[in-house]
């Protein structure tokens, strides 16, 4: 049987129950199994797709129908033109914690120390480290995976001035401060529908879920950040799109200033931030 490239992403109709982008999921997996670029994939509808190849991308095809995340099946996923290996220990970056990265590159013009709580990949470490080679960066995780997998992404992009350690928020800081800190910390309550939907079904619960309605984290990492801020420096927090009064509420009862909320791409509340008095 000849099956060609446009035979292959005519299946992209298998997905259209289960994905809102299931054109470009297809064009992705049958990229990735032949080893070519969407470009080449429209160029050229009428390649013949060998036997082998086609296989595997009925395979692929076929776990993504059963709702596996596309980043899972490929192994990767880009955050701020970066390219990232992911697997289930973590995490799959996502467009709307680039506000998070964008808000930091805007407020602060040459940090000498940045520190990023819960890492995961590694994504808003690195993507900072991108735009800021001469600050020291650390990055921290309590999930030994987790680090193992930010390391990894570290040796592909081969920044020098990145440090990743296994931590448990601030534990294995001691006394070390920095100019700018920023998390992207479980916010989501244990009760929340969305949990059994979409590609969430396939993370790790622990970077997901947090007690208090989901802000426990956060009160945490607001409350303990203090001790490791620079006089004037910054805490930069994603969370839930409803839940930015609570966030701003926490940063004032611990007396950080100049308080504000900015909004993701789909302009929702999604990063509250804070300044340490100077």
């Amino acid at each position: 049987m000849r099956i060609t490239v446009a035979d292959c992403l005519r299946r992209a109709s298998e997905l259209e129950s289960i994905s809102d982008s299931a054109r470009l999921d297809v064009e992705l997996l049958l990229g990735h199994v032949l080893e070519k670029n969407r470009t080449w994939l429209f160029t050229w509808p009428e390649k013949l797709v060998a036997e082998d190849a086609h296989s595997t991308f009925l395979t692929l095809l076929k776990r993504r129908v059963q709702g596996e995340p596309i980043a899972h099946i490929l192994g990767e996923r880009e955050f701020w033109s970066l390219p990232l290996y992911v697997d289930s220990s973590t995490l799959i970056p996502r467009p709307d914690t680039e506000a998070l990265v964008e808000t930091a590159i805007a407020l602060t013009t040459s940090p000498d120390n940045i520190l990023d709580l819960g890492t995961g990949t590694g994504a808003i470490a690195l993507a900072l480290a991108s735009e800021f080679p001469n600050a020291n960066v650390v990055a921290v995780d309590k999930s030994p995976q987790a680090v193992a997998l930010a390391q990894r992404n570290l040796q592909r992009l081969q920044f020098n001035h990145v440090t990743i350690l296994e931590s448990d928020w601030f534990a294995a800081l001691k006394k070390q401060r920095f100019d700018v800190i920023v998390s992207n910390p479980p916010y989501i309550d244990e009760h929340d529908p969305h949990l059994a939907q979409g590609d969430v079904r396939f993370e790790p619960v622990s970077a997901l879920i947090a007690g208090e309605a989901g802000l426990a984290d956060i009160r945490f990492i607001i409350e303990s950040a203090q001790k490791h801020l620079s006089l004037g420096g910054v805490l930069l927090l994603e969370h839930g799109w409803r839940q930015a009064q609570a966030v701003q509420r926490l940063f004032e009862q611990n007396g950080y200033t100049k308080i504000e909320t900015r909004k993701d791409i789909g302009g929702n509340d999604r990063v509250t931030l804070g300044w340490k008095p100077q």
